[in-house]
């Protein structure tokens, strides 16, 4: 496992953005890959975006076009950029590491480590 921690949440207003940043910590963090996942109240846990270590990177049907997933290895970070913020993507934002060949990218037990999370809010 890795250990991860979260920043960059807080409130904004809808059009506006944010740029979420996910420290990670272990001496395994190169070879994992970093995901996304979002969870509003009431509802499920939502898978948001991937990357691979070769670059690949998926996203959930409601990040497409306006969500940027990144990683700077140098860092030991991943970044989740958020631009064309809706109220609808007020949640509680999760960075997650899984290694690789553990399962599908969009599936969260796929992944072993967790942060703590961070919110996002939207207003309209």
């Amino acid at each position: 496992q890795v250990q991860l921690v979260e920043s960059g949440g807080g409130f904004v207003q809808a059009g506006g953005s944010l740029r979420l940043s996910c420290a990670a910590s272990g001496r395994t963090w190169n070879s994992y890959i970093m995901g996304w996942f979002r969870q509003a109240p009431g509802k499920e846990r939502e898978f948001v975006a991937h990357i691979n270590r070769s670059g690949g990177m998926n996203y959930g049907d409601s990040a497409k076009g306006r969500f940027t997933i990144s990683i700077d290895n140098a860092k030991n970070s991943a970044y989740l950029e958020m631009n064309s913020l809706k109220p609808e993507d007020t949640a509680v934002y999760y960075c997650a590491a899984r290694p690789p060949g553990s399962g599908t990218y969009f599936s969260g037990t796929a992944y072993d480590s967790w942060g703590q999370g961070t919110q996002v809010t939207v207003s309209s």
